[in-house]
């Protein structure tokens, strides 16, 4: 899709579009369509990343806690996004053997029950899931605060991808 065609679609179409870009969010979108017309990609992320910055720390919550665990549960029933599915097959969090996948399991808890969120890292980021998990592992000694904004910072980088996919560069 070409950023004119962009500019053009209604409010419900531009949802529609977009409303998955900020995982399980479409607020993100409803927002972001407010300031438009965008004059680049660069413009369109940046009203969606500043609808989320500007957003009440409630509903940024809400979009860091819509985030699912690597490896975790929505991943074992099947209940991941295609862009989340295809996120984590790329570093191989979705065929983990026993070892690893015990591992995972155990970062996710404890890192929920310190934070009371899932741990968000942008995979595209790494090169492999052994960096993502010393991640995870050096984040575990993050404040609750410190550990919400490194969330909210992780989340554009992942965001940024996705709307690339959808968004052609002119």
């Amino acid at each position: 899709m070409k950023l004119l065609e962009v500019n053009t679609l209604a409010l419900e179409q531009f949802v529609t579009r977009f409303g998955g870009v900020f995982e399980h969010s479409p607020w993100v979108a409803r927002e972001a369509w407010k300031r438009r017309p965008f004059d680049s990609l660069d413009a369109l992320f940046r009203s969606m990343s500043d609808a989320v910055r500007d957003a009440p720390e409630a509903r940024q919550l809400c979009l860091i806690r819509a985030h699912p665990e690597l490896a975790g549960r929505e991943a074992a029933r099947g209940g991941l996004t295609a862009d989340s599915s295809s996120e984590q097959a790329r570093l191989g969090f979705l065929s983990l053997d026993r070892s690893h996948l015990e591992q995972m399991n155990e970062l996710n808890r404890t890192y929920r029950q310190r934070f009371g969120i899932p741990c968000i890292v942008a995979l595209k980021l790494h090169a492999s899931s052994a960096s993502v998990m010393a991640e995870m592992q050096r984040r575990l000694g993050n404040t609750v605060q410190a550990e919400r904004a490194a969330a909210l910072q992780q989340i554009n980088p992942i965001a940024r991808g996705r709307l690339e996919k959808i968004v052609r560069r002119n």
